[in-house]
């Protein structure tokens, strides 16, 4: 007998702040889709203020994201910080620590797609995100 499917609608969820010891500067962050058993997959936009950045994290089965607007940075620990912009697609491998955010005067979104959950470390310093030691 085959299991009959159903389409399903599933309303949005309200826009989050970012917290403080995962961000720095204004962070929102939109839930777009959730993996419900055996799935994985979570998909979220979020929303940098010109300035703001994810702490230093990594993920266990890796990240991608998708730059949707303005302009960004992304940094892997130990290799120079990058600037991203609108439509690049940008994969960290499994277990790589990095950190993204916006650029110093552009705001910057991103979909953000990833299996399990991240593993945060500390919060980038200013010096990390000018391009200094990371």
């Amino acid at each position: 007998m085959r299991k009959e499917l159903l389409l399903q609608i599933v309303p949005r969820p309200p826009s989050s702040r970012g917290p403080a010891q995962l961000f720095t500067g204004e962070v929102w962050v939109d839930p777009i889709a959730r993996g419900e058993q055996p799935a994985r997959i979570n998909v979220s936009a979020v929303h940098f203020n010109p300035g703001a950045r994810t702490a230093w994290h990594a993920h266990a089965l890796g990240q991608t994201l998708y730059v949707t607007d303005g302009r960004g940075l992304v940094q892997s620990r130990g290799r120079p910080v990058v600037e991203i912009r609108t439509g690049d697609v940008i994969f960290t491998p499994d277990g790589e620590e990095h950190w993204h955010g916006a650029t110093p005067d552009h705001f910057m979104t991103h979909l953000s797609m990833t299996e399990g959950d991240p593993s945060w470390g500390s919060l980038v310093t200013d010096e990390e995100y000018r391009g200094g030691a990371g």
